[in-house]
């Protein structure tokens, strides 16, 4: 990638916590760092070169191209840094000189009476490892979270061994130990604690915490205090299982995580490789949408991608369940010489991991995705919804707004390419009507409308609209039909459906034939853009036409009064009411005498406002 390539690229990226890889020609990693905003920190590396230090600038002059992986909180970011520098020995990171990580919580799972220890890495040991946490002080207040939740020992007796040997130590007699060191315990009630504590490990603490909380709150309501105290402490502990790291997962020794986002342009598979419970790198794989589902998606992705790899996973967790996984999981462990697992978490960390993945996933689908290509596929999605010849490139849309038989009113935006085009919208003052009817208005909206254009108006010298759509029914989209048929045009038109919370839900034909919008999102958003626009801006021009006739137009009959005369006549009183009830002597402190002379005489004589005349307007024009 040239410079310029590897500046835009960086100016793309998302304002998220993360990491990111810089590599050479080679395909080398030089340098791994850390980003609490990865665009803000990869864009400085390509900015001002004058304040790098030499060896940034050194670096910097290596640079070939970059990858990230978005990562879920800053701490995260911190300890994927760690477990890539080790893995990739970057010659321009300052590399650590032992091997020291965080700590890890370590189940001794091949003994009869299982046991939590604190660890400071992960060995081939036969034992589980969990983790790694914060710090140390954090991993010692998780584990006495657990022994104490779950009354696990925590004295220096080893079971069966010592059962039966001493007398119970004062934990037991406290509440805090079942007291396994009695025969009369049940090895049963030890393993089920032991089961309760992987899961809070994995994730699952939801249950454990509410049935604490239940304690507590029975434990307060029996006015037992200082139980309830011990308990709300021990739910505190519990909560920091939340810190919980799903960049290094000590459960997933050799696995990778697949998450999937699909827009209307682009589709992105993400995966996420675990070795030895870190996560050691990130592929990622687009191609454009084609409307195929995550099932099909996925599985695709399951031949394709393995296919070439020399060393597969033993487990691959997928977001949705694929439906030929049994033949893809014989396929995978063939090629692999051993069982390739597929599986699809519901819940839990596993599931934050593929959330992880999806978000990374998605935001570099948006990254490469432009404007332009999004707008384009909601048009080609339109055309295939309506059956269009093609993308409709002009769609006119039409509403009309009234208060009584009076500034009745309709207004016609226009959307090309996608995109209002301000310049081109029209406003019509309806004519001869009196009383409020939608349809007649409608038709002497588009009778005008296509009048004009016939006449050579410079007004609607612009092309044919490819789409009409008009706010309303069936019945408006008929009185459309009937006026294009008038004219001799052949232009599709449909009406626009609002739900009970006056969103466009559909499109109806000038026969009742509905066509859903509401399954591609996408497209929903724009035809509801359209509506919004079009409905705002006719109650906008019905509103100021209607406040003119009642303000401005009114002072504006009168002889002799001017614009700043008419200003500041309201901005004294406020109102028209307030101007016609005032007398000479109050007008003529505030204008000169022969203003406040013409306005009195003008109220006074019994004179009737007259109608408004036309006036300029910011969007489009007005339509006499």
């Amino acid at each position: 990638m040239t410079f310029e390539e590897l500046k835009d690229k960086a100016h793309s990226l998302p304002l998220k916590p993360g990491v990111y890889l810089m590599m050479d020609k080679s395909g080398t990693v030089i340098y791994v760092g850390k980003a609490k905003a990865l665009k803000n920190r990869v864009s400085s590396y390509f900015q001002d070169q004058a304040s790098h230090t030499e060896k940034t600038r050194a670096m910097v002059a290596q640079i070939d191209h970059f990858d990230t992986i978005i990562a879920g909180s800053e701490f995260e970011a911190l300890v994927l840094e760690n477990s890539l520098i080790k893995r990739h020995k970057p010659r321009y990171n300052i590399l650590l000189k032992d091997d020291k990580g965080y700590p890890y919580i370590r189940l001794s799972v091949k003994d009869p009476y299982p046991r939590f220890s604190m660890a400071g890495r992960m060995q081939d040991d036969g034992a589980r490892y969990f983790g790694p946490f914060g710090g140390r002080h954090d991993t010692q207040t998780i584990l006495d979270a657990l022994r104490g939740a779950l009354k696990l020992p925590d004295c220096g007796r080893r079971f069966p061994r010592d059962i039966g040997k001493e007398r119970p130590c004062l934990n037991y007699h406290m509440g805090k130990c079942d007291g396994y060191c009695r025969p009369e315990a049940e090895k049963a009630r030890h393993d089920q604690a032991i089961d309760q504590a992987i899961g809070l490990l994995e994730g699952k603490f939801r249950e454990v915490e509410q049935d604490l909380t239940a304690q507590m709150l029975q434990a307060a309501e029996d006015l037992e205090f200082e139980k309830a105290a011990a308990l709300r402490d021990r739910i505190k502990a519990i909560a920091l299982l939340g810190k919980r790291q799903k960049v290094v997962a000590g459960y997933l020794a050799d696995t990778d995580v697949l998450g999937l986002f699909s827009d209307e342009v682009r589709t992105a598979v993400a995966a996420l490789h675990f070795r030895e419970g870190d996560l050691t790198g990130r592929d990622l794989e687009l191609f454009p949408t084609g409307g195929e589902g995550p099932s099909d998606i996925l599985s695709a992705f399951l031949v394709q991608f393995y296919a070439n790899r020399g060393i597969l996973p033993r487990q691959i967790l997928l977001p949705d369940e694929v439906e030929d996984a049994v033949p893809i999981m014989r396929l995978l462990s063939d090629k692999a010489g051993r069982k390739v697992e597929l599986a699809t978490p519901q819940r839990g960390a596993k599931m934050d991991l593929i959330r992880m993945a999806a978000e990374n996933a998605r935001e570099e689908c948006l990254r490469v995705t432009t404007r332009e290509e999004k707008t384009a596929k909601i048009l080609q999605l339109l055309a295939e919804k309506l059956e269009l010849p093609g993308p409709p490139r002009r769609i006119e849309a039409y509403d009309i707004s009234n208060t009584g038989a009076s500034d009745i009113v309709s207004a016609m935006t226009v959307f090309a390419d996608g995109k209002p085009k301000k310049s081109a919208y029209r406003r019509f003052i309806m004519k001869g009507l009196e009383a409020p009817d939608d349809y007649a208005s409608m038709e002497q909206t588009l009778t005008r409308r296509f009048k004009r254009q016939k006449e050579g108006d410079a007004a609607f010298a612009e092309t044919l609209p490819d789409l009409l759509l008009i706010d309303g029914g069936d019945t408006h989209a008929a009185v459309a039909a009937r006026v294009l048929g008038d004219f001799g045009l052949n232009i599709p038109v449909y009406g626009m459906v609002k739900d009970d919370r006056h969103r466009t839900r559909a499109l109806i034909t000038a026969d009742g034939r509905e066509i859903g919008i509401q399954a591609v999102p996408a497209l929903f958003a724009f035809i509801g853009q359209i509506q919004e626009e079009t409905h705002r801006t006719a109650v906008g021009f019905h509103h100021k036409r209607h406040t003119k006739t009642g303000t401005g137009s009114t002072l504006e009959k009168i002889p002799g009064v001017g614009p700043a005369r008419r200003k500041e006549l309201l901005k004294h009183y406020g109102s028209i009411r307030a101007i016609r009830q005032a007398d000479y002597a109050d007008l003529a402190s505030v204008v000169p005498k022969g203003t406040a002379r013409a306005v009195y005489d003008y109220f006074h004589a019994g004179d009737t406002e007259p109608d408004e005349t036309s006036d300029s307007q910011k969007e489009g024009q007005i339509c006499e």
